[in-house]
């Protein structure tokens, strides 16, 4: 059984989906710890009813990205965790991370990538810049994360019609719910067999 990490900086519904995963036993996984880079996301709450450690290093906290990276590392280190889930995490990942856990560390984006990706691209800037450049199809990218920005190989992809009168909001929610979640259950089921 794969010991996992998941980092989030907001509400954990990417997150949730890992842990009701987890529990129907839809993966051979077990998420050990977690972390948010937000004191006030609502994931810790989700971390709390699901007995699962969680971590809270702000950004504030620290004088560098690769100081607070790698006291997330200790962490890891101590957990023993062998597979990281970037579950609506904001921040930038660096080299301490990376140089530790090649290849094991995924992120979900909210399109499909290589589209709408990079700096900025992230939540409901997502799903305007889709609605915008008038794209018939969205959906969700499972992929490796690297030192770029939503630039690592992909794993899993799926996608959905964009209706003539969706909102961003709309958008998002079905992209989250339809394609997002299971997308993501699926990536930690393949990834935690290997």
């Amino acid at each position: 059984m794969k010991r996992l990490a998941v980092m989030f900086s907001g509400g954990g519904t990417d997150f949730q989906a890992l842990i009701d995963g987890a529990a129907a036993g839809e993966y051979d996984g077990k998420i050990v710890v977690a972390i948010s880079s937000n004191d006030k996301a609502y994931g810790i709450e989700r971390a709390k009813k699901a007995g699962i450690d969680c971590y809270v290093f702000p950004k504030s906290d620290f004088e560098s990205t690769e100081e607070r990276d790698r006291a997330v590392l200790e962490v890891f280190e101590r957990y023993g965790v062998e597979l990281i889930f970037l579950a609506g995490y904001l921040g930038i990942l660096t080299a301490p991370l990376y140089e530790r856990y090649p290849r094991a560390i995924v992120n979900i984006h909210p399109a499909l990538l290589p589209k709408f990706g990079g700096k900025g691209m992230y939540g409901l800037n997502v799903h305007k810049a889709v609605i915008a450049a008038g794209e018939k199809k969205s959906g969700a990218t499972v992929h490796y994360s690297d030192l770029g920005i939503d630039t690592g190989e992909i794993i899993l992809q799926r996608s959905l019609d964009v209706l003539p009168d969706d909102t961003p909001e709309s958008l998002q929610q079905r992209i989250l719910n339809e394609i997002e979640h299971p997308l993501l259950v699926e990536a930690a089921k393949l990834l935690c067999k290997e």
